[in-house]
């Protein structure tokens, strides 16, 4: 923590960053976003530069402040040196069993049981909970009241809208997107976005869309 966290991103996540950067003894070195020309700041902080600013070096700790995935996805691929920060709230718990991979957040009242393992850059939002032996792939986002009962498992750059509960063993394909107070009650494929209770897909994608820049 000795030379601070450089912070990605000056939205209203990166509000929810700082706070939750500052809680767990970090200070925040710098604040990044391409929109940083007469931004007001974050929570008392400047924004002290565009995203091609960030010193992009080994030894520079930094956290992704930004809730889009593909948005996470494209910058830890364009940022190849940075040391990616895990932050984990006070206030939240985890068990000691549970692996989190680097860039991971986990918000506020959030609770992850025993051997669930977490991967990069993923957003455990506010008051989420996430059982035993679940697998959250990187660039997934579980927003806040999510629940995802025992043996479930997200897969890379899926969000979970707020509210939504996941049934034991089921899986939730690559770049999905699931409504907010959806219940997942049977796996869903890759690259769709699904609504209701129980779950339906209503649209798909392109498989690869979020690569594109």
């Amino acid at each position: 923590m000795s030379g601070g966290l450089h912070v990605l991103g000056a939205g209203g996540h990166a509000k929810v960053i700082v706070e939750l950067a500052q809680a767990a003894g970090w200070r925040v070195a710098g604040i990044y976003d391409d929109g940083y020309l007469n931004h007001p700041g974050v929570l008392g902080h400047a924004v002290i530069g565009a995203l091609a600013d960030v010193p992009d070096k080994p030894g520079v700790q930094a956290v992704i402040a930004i809730g889009g995935n593909r948005v996470r996805f494209l910058l830890d691929r364009r940022f190849k040196a940075l040391d990616w920060v895990t932050l984990v709230h006070p206030f939240s718990w985890i068990s000691p069993t549970v692996h989190l991979e680097p860039g991971a957040v986990v918000m506020a009242g959030a609770v992850i049981h025993a051997d669930a393992h977490i991967g990069r850059h993923v957003i455990v939002n506010t008051s989420a909970s996430v059982d035993h032996d679940c697998s959250l792939g990187n660039y997934v986002h579980i927003a806040p009241g999510c629940h995802l009962a025992g043996d479930v498992t997200i897969s890379d750059g899926s969000f979970l809208g707020a509210g939504t509960t996941v049934i034991p063993g089921c899986t939730v394909g690559e770049w999905s997107i699931v409504g907010a107070g959806a219940v997942v009650a049977r796996t869903l494929p890759a690259n769709v976005t699904a609504v209701g209770a129980p779950a339906k897909p209503i649209k798909e994608r392109e498989p690869g869309w979020h690569e594109e820049t």
